[in-house]
């Protein structure tokens, strides 16, 4: 009966620290962003940076950008506010380094894409 007893206690404990784990999840102020491990599928604007953007520049937290004169999205905000790119974006970026061909955004691309890029600018 003693060993019984203590598998209870056991297993009290252990859905006791489950239920602390899931309430502590749950306990982000509405609106804000999820932290990265808890995004379980990759964000729109990441997929669009992998498409469009990902042949010339770093477009993670780490590593270089494959061309030397693009740099890597996660210190764009160090030259200027990720939100100025807003409105190249959607009328098609002409600028950058040399070679960088021109797109044009969608808005909900474009948004999508902010969002990304603002969510891995170094602190």
């Amino acid at each position: 009966m003693a060993g019984h007893i203590l598998k209870s206690a056991a297993a009290g404990r252990v859905l006791l620290l489950a239920g602390v784990a899931l309430l502590a999840g749950c306990s982000r102020e509405t609106g804000e962003a999820p932290a990265p491990s808890e995004v379980s599928a990759p964000m729109p604007g990441r997929q669009i940076a992998e498409n469009l953007c990902a042949g010339c520049h770093a477009i993670g937290l780490e590593g270089e950008s494959p061309h030397a004169d693009a740099p890597p999205f996660r210190t764009l905000s160090e030259k200027y506010p990720v939100r100025l790119l807003e409105e190249a974006l959607a009328e098609g970026i002409t600028v950058g380094h040399e070679d960088m061909p021109e797109f044009q955004l969608e808005a909900d691309q474009v948004e999508q894409l902010i969002l990304y890029l603002e969510s891995i600018q170094a602190k």
